[in-house]
């Protein structure tokens, strides 16, 4: 009687490597994708304040309904890519997503809207976590902070680039609905790249997961005090980003700087910073480890912070800037550290890590906006400084050493892990 034939897994991908450029160039598209519906409404909400006759807080709605949503879908998400394949998984998601976007164009009253956008975001769940989870099983681990670098720079040029294509639909028509659907348009043109360019999983194996096996790996997870430090940075890290960009637009749309609003859209390009930044904070926690990385791009933001508390303008630019540079970094280093830490249940582990990171958008979007109507820009960033305080605190007690999995390449000189 003959024995089973055994197949061999495929060696993982390093950077070099003949598949490697091409998973990287297809989740940099699915990125740009994902963020430039995510947010298509982030540069629109003074147009919706003035559409609707609602306040900033309520606006903000229609962004924080999405990531809401997303937050929700990205488990069950991670669950249906462990049965079917990450790439359908992903194509399936990123389709419904631009068909939801169309239809939020045309949606005839806010509330529509706000439905439609939840729909969308749900759509959207299928991609980042999945996403995540397949660079984890394709990927060497000591060249995975970078491929995740690549993959969340995709999401800071569709950040930018989204919310700039938006704000000059918007200006030259006039309208807020055609700004939603040529976005919609433009995101589907990256879906078609991503489905011809991103190649079929070689190392991953589909299997089904029953719902008991998913909530015991979903607890497995949370146990794990590495893990919960990493959901928190992410939490916090996207609740100051979202805040800080939702409520700069009605500071410098107002007094003292009244610009124009195609010129307040092109403070979006900001974002560019991230896809620099993003990287080299991928490969630099590579070799030091997460702490120190994470530590200096709270400092930073905090930084950037401080200094939009300003009446000049070029100093609350640059002070964006910087807030921009500590929040990529800190998401860089904290997602490509769960697929690390994460030995088993990947998807699941990029799920949770996922779930806090939009959780973070809904509710620091809207408390900012509360603290916005309340007291105002300063309150804003009072509010965002104490997000900042918070990471820097659950970041502190982390070391290096016990940070990844038995057969994981640790950085340099590890400290140890409290």
């Amino acid at each position: 009687m003959s024995s089973p034939v055994v197949v061999a897994r495929p060696a993982a991908l390093r950077r070099g490597d003949p598949g490697f450029r091409p998973i990287a160039v297809g989740l940099f598209c699915a990125g740009f994708t994902t963020f430039a519906l995510l947010y298509a409404t982030q540069p629109l909400l003074p147009a919706l304040v003035d559409a609707y006759g609602i306040t900033p807080g309520t606006a903000s709605l229609s962004i924080s309904v999405t990531t809401a949503a997303l937050a929700v879908g990205v488990i069950p998400a991670s669950a249906l890519s462990e049965r079917w394949g990450r790439r359908p998984v992903m194509v399936g998601s990123l389709a419904a997503a631009v068909v939801f976007g169309l239809a939020a164009a045309v949606a005839p009253g806010f509330a529509l809207l706000l439905v439609l956008r939840g729909l969308e975001g749900l759509a959207l769940a299928g991609l980042p976590a999945v996403g995540m989870a397949y660079l984890a099983d394709e990927i060497d681990g000591e060249h995975l902070g970078g491929a995740m670098g690549l993959y969340i720079a995709g999401n800071s040029v569709g950040g930018f680039g989204g919310r700039i294509i938006v704000s000059a639909i918007a200006d030259l028509t006039g309208s807020w609905r055609w700004a939603l659907g040529g976005i919609a348009l433009v995101s589907g043109a990256f879906l078609v790249a991503f489905v011809l360019v991103l190649p079929v999983s070689r190392r991953f194996r589909p299997r089904p997961v029953g719902v008991g096996e998913l909530l015991g790996a979903a607890r497995a997870h949370l146990r794990d005090p590495v893990l919960r430090r990493f959901y928190a940075v992410g939490l916090l890290a996207m609740g100051v980003f979202v805040c800080a960009y939702n409520y700069v637009t009605f500071l410098l749309l107002g007094a003292p700087f009244r610009l124009p609003a195609l010129v307040v859209g092109f403070v979006f390009v900001l974002y560019a910073v991230g896809t620099a930044t993003s990287t080299r904070a991928g490969r630099l926690a590579d070799r030091l480890g997460p702490r120190p990385v994470l530590l200096g791009a709270a400092g930073v933001a905090a930084l950037g912070a401080a200094a939009m508390l300003t009446t000049w303008l070029g100093v609350v630019i640059a002070g964006l800037a910087l807030l921009t540079v500590g929040f990529f970094a800190a998401h860089t280093v904290a997602s490509a550290w769960v697929g690390r830490r994460a030995e088993h249940g990947r998807a699941v582990a990029s799920g949770l890590y996922l779930g806090a990171f939009y959780v973070g958008s809904s509710v620091g979007g809207t408390l900012g906006g509360v603290a916005y109507g309340v007291a105002g820009w300063p309150a804003t960033i009072g509010f965002v400084l104490v997000l900042l305080a918070l990471l820097a605190a659950i970041v502190w007690p982390l070391r290096a050493d016990r940070l990844a999995p038995p057969g994981w390449p640790l950085p340099a000189s590890p400290e140890r892990c409290r």
